[in-house]
C-alpha cells in the first residue's frame, strides 16, 4: 500500500472542535500550557535556522519503489537536480520504467529488483558499488512498500502479515545493511518512507502497520547508531497521497472478493460477509480525500538527502501534526476515536450483533 497508509484532510480540525480542544487543555497543567507554543513552533518549522543545502550535482543516490508514486515522482525530482540516480522497479517494461526513460536523463539507471529475493538484493548492491567505485553512493531511499489486505488482524491470513514483513521490513533491512560501506564511506544520507500507521493502531491496518511499525524502530536505531559515523537517517511518515494503483478501487474491491473466498466458515459466520462489505465501503469513500500532488514527500525526501542539517522526522500531508498531537497527548480513547471517525468504523461484527427474538 505504497503512500496509502494514512489520511489527512481539512475536516478533522472541524469535527475535534478547536472549542473542544483548548477546554481540554485549559485544565491540563500550566507547565503542558507554556510548552504548548513551543511544541506547534518546532513541530511545523522544518526549515528554522537551517543552513543552506550542499550542492547536489553529480551526487549518486538509490530510490526503490519507483514504478509509481513518491519513488517515480522523486526519481523525476532528483534527477532534473542533477543527481546521478539509481532507480528500482518491479518492471523495466512497465509503464512507470518507460516514463522515468522518456523524461529523465541518460544520469538515471532503472534497475530491476524484488525486495523478498534476496539475488535481487545482492545483483543491485554489486552493480552500484561497480558503478559508483569513483564517486561513491550519497544516499539511500528506501521507498517500496506493500500491503493489499483491510480488514481486522483476525481475518488477514499469516502469509500476509509475513509477505509485509518480508518487503516492508527485511527486503529493507537487507538492502540497507549490503549499502551501509559505500554510505558510511562517503557520510551520506538514507532517507526511509514508513507510515504514520507504524506509530498507531489504524484499523485493519494491522499487518502493514506492524511492519511499519518494524522499520521505524530499525531506521531509529540506525540514526542512533550511524551518527558517529556520519551518516544522517531520516523517516519520512506521509500523510493520505494518491500513489498508484494501490490507491484503485477495482484493485481493493477485488481483495476484498479474495479475502471473503479465504475465510474458514467460523470467521465467516462470527464476522459475517456484510462485515467486510463495509469495511470495503468505508475505505473506498476515504480514498476520495488522497491528495494527488505528491510534491510534499518529494520535498521532504529531497530535504533529507541534501540538507546541510536534515530533519529526523518528516511529516508530509494535511492534519498530521494535529493527529500526533492528539496520539501523544490525548488519551488513547481520543486517538481510536479519531481513527475511527476519519478511517474506517465498520459496524459490529455479525456474532456480536443482538439476536433477533425467536418468532412465536
Amino acid at each position: 500500500m505504497e503512500g496509502c497508509s494514512s489520511s489527512s484532510s481539512s475536516g478533522w480540525a472541524a469535527f475535534l472542535g478547536w472549542g473542544w480542544l483548548w477546554g481540554w487543555a485549559a485544565g491540563a497543567p500550566a507547565v503542558l500550557l507554556l510548552l504548548l507554543p513551543f511544541f506547534f513552533f518546532f513541530f511545523f518549522s522544518s526549515s528554522w535556522r537551517r543552513p543552506p543545502a550542499p550542492p547536489a550535482h553529480g551526487r549518486a543516490v538509490f530510490l526503490t519503489g519507483c514504478d509509481s508514486g513518491f519513488g517515480k515522482a522523486a526519481a523525476r525530482h532528483l534527477d532534473s537536480l542533477g543527481l546521478r540516480v539509481f532507480a528500482t522497479v518491479m518492471d523495466l517494461q512497465g509503464p512507470g520504467a518507460e516514463e522515468l526513460r522518456h523524461s529523465c536523463s541518460p544520469r538515471l539507471t532503472l534497475l530491476q529488483m524484488d525486495l523478498t529475493q534476496e539475488e535481487d538484493i545482492q545483483w543491485a548492491v554489486g552493480f552500484v558499488r561497480a558503478q559508483t567505485a569513483g564517486t561513491g553512493l550519497w544516499g539511500l531511499v528506501n521507498n517500496a512498500g506493500w500491503n493489499d489486505t483491510i480488514a481486522d488482524a483476525e481475518l488477514t491470513p499469516l502469509e500476509q502479515f509475513r509477505y509485509c514483513m518480508e518487503v516492508n521490513f527485511f527486503g529493507t533491512l537487507a538492502l540497507t545493511k549490503g549499502l551501509l560501506p559505500l554510505l558510511r564511506a562517503s557520510q551520506g544520507r538514507i532517507v526511509t518512507v514508513s507510515s504514520p500507521a507504524g506509530s498507531m493502531p489504524y484499523p485493519c491496518l494491522g499487518s502493514y502497520g506492524a511492519s511499519k511499525a518494524a522499520l521505524s524502530l530499525l531506521m531509529d536505531t540506525f540514526r542512533c547508531e550511524l551518527a558517529p559515523w556520519g551518516v544522517r537517517v531520516s523517516l519520512i511518515f506521509p500523510g493520505y497521497f494518491k500513489t498508484g494503483s494501490s490507491c484503485s478501487p477495482e484493485y481493493w474491491t477485488t481483495r476484498k472478493q479474495e479475502l471473503l473466498s479465504s475465510l474458514g466458515p467460523e470467521l465467516l459466520e462470527a464476522y459475517g460477509e456484510e462485515y467486510l462489505e463495509e469495511i470495503n465501503r468505508q475505505f473506498l469513500a476515504f480514498m476520495k480525500v488522497a491528495v494527488e500532488d505528491l510534491s510534499a514527500v518529494v520535498d521532504s525526501i529531497t530535504d533529507g538527502l541534501l540538507s546541510a542539517r536534515p530533519l529526523g522526522k518528516y511529516y508530509p500531508g494535511r492534519g498530521l501534526g494535529l493527529m500526533y498531537f492528539i496520539h501523544h497527548y490525548l488519551p488513547p480513547a481520543a486517538r481510536d476515536l479519531f481513527l475511527k471517525t476519519f478511517f474506517i468504523n465498520p459496524a459490529l461484527p455479525r456474532g456480536l450483533r443482538p439476536k433477533d427474538p425467536p418468532k412465536p
